[in-house]
């Protein structure tokens, strides 16, 4: 499977040439998501092979046509999420990544966010891009490393996304969630209750009179 690398000077000349008008024809088929041996995330117009159940599973676009609940995305924007994703990978007390958060809020641009604070957080981001550094972004198969405003603002301009929010005023972003999958530990299984007493013996029968009047 192939990913489109995004660079601003090739996109512009896409657009110039009118081609993606082309890839536009596959923004409105479902995106999956797969993750491979290794840990990597990646995203097709095909779906994975079937998992141990026997069924392929689908993965909307990151924030698909809405957050949670909230209002459908405009179709314009839709289309530019269905072709080029964003997702957001940040971690605690990091300033750099609080000014990336900040401007994806400020344009409007829809983005899954990613937080990476346990160990198995930091090993997986490493298997994805190389790097333990934070923030990390990714813009369909473009992947940017710390945060540069500049830099960020052009491949979000070369990608298609407005420069200023279009998003409902209901929408509200979803909440971020690890980048590992946190496992609830099983309950251990409950102790088997004690046997009931046994049931005391019956006292034995009062011994019937002497018939033969025969005392002691």
């Amino acid at each position: 499977m192939q990913h489109l690398r995004l660079t601003p000077k090739t996109l512009a000349l896409l657009v110039g040439h009118g081609l993606l008008l082309v890839a536009g024809s596959v923004a409105a088929q479902t995106v999956y998501r797969s993750v491979g041996p290794d840990g990597r995330v990646t995203f097709s117009d095909r779906p994975p092979p079937p998992t141990a159940a026997g069924q392929a599973t689908a993965r909307p676009s990151p924030q698909g046509s809405a957050s949670a609940s909230g209002p459908a995305l405009p179709y314009a924007l839709q289309q530019v999420v269905n072709r080029f994703p964003v997702t957001l990978y940040t971690g605690a007390d990091c300033t750099p990544c609080d000014s990336a958060r900040q401007l994806l809020l400020a344009r409007g641009v829809p983005f899954t966010e990613r937080t990476v604070n346990s160990n198995d957080d930091i090993e997986a981001l490493r298997r994805l891009s190389g790097d333990t550094s934070l923030p990390f972004g990714s813009i369909g198969g473009q992947q940017l490393k710390g945060f540069s405003d500049l830099e960020w603002s052009q491949f979000l301009d070369a990608a298609g996304y407005p420069s200023t929010s279009q998003l409902p005023a209901q929408y509200r972003p979803a909440a971020p969630t690890p980048l590992v999958a946190v496992r609830t530990p099983m309950a251990p299984a409950s102790a088997t209750a004690p046997p009931a007493p046994a049931k005391a013996a019956p006292a034995p029968p009062p011994a019937p009179p002497n018939p033969a009047g025969i005392t002691f």
